[in-house]
């Protein structure tokens, strides 16, 4: 498990393509929830935990649960933990758990990249 964190627009996607040569990316804001468990990638996955909130299925059981059984996935999701904490609480529970479940995948992650401007940083791991 690969996972590729940083600011919105900040070439996460393109990291991935050129860094980990990713063909097959499924967009979170869009896709169909059991391909994720075949997923060679999903992009938006911040979008995804949304997703799953208004469909009243819990994100951290569902990442564990994407975690043991695509092992093999590379995870591409903001970073939203940062800046002025939102008014309104659905977006403070969405904040939350997005957090929650990036610790989840970064943990199960060999691989951890944080990438800022196109460039990537490896936190965790080193390019395979």
């Amino acid at each position: 498990m690969r996972l590729i964190t940083g600011g919105a627009f900040s070439g996460k996607t393109e990291f991935a393509i050129a860094e980990f040569g990713v063909h097959d990316i499924k967009n979170g804001a869009e896709c169909n929830i059991s391909e994720i468990f075949t997923a060679e990638c999903i992009k938006n996955y911040h979008i995804f935990v949304r997703r799953l909130i208004e469909e009243n299925t819990d994100p951290v059981e569902f990442t564990l649960k994407l975690c043991s059984e695509n092992s093999d996935i590379i995870v591409i999701m903001n970073e939203i933990g940062c800046g002025i904490v939102p008014i309104e609480k659905s977006e403070r529970i969405w904040r939350e758990k997005c957090g929650k479940c990036g610790c989840i995948i970064a943990e199960k992650s060999a691989v951890v990249v944080r990438v800022i401007c196109g460039i990537g940083t490896y936190l965790k791991g080193v390019k395979i």
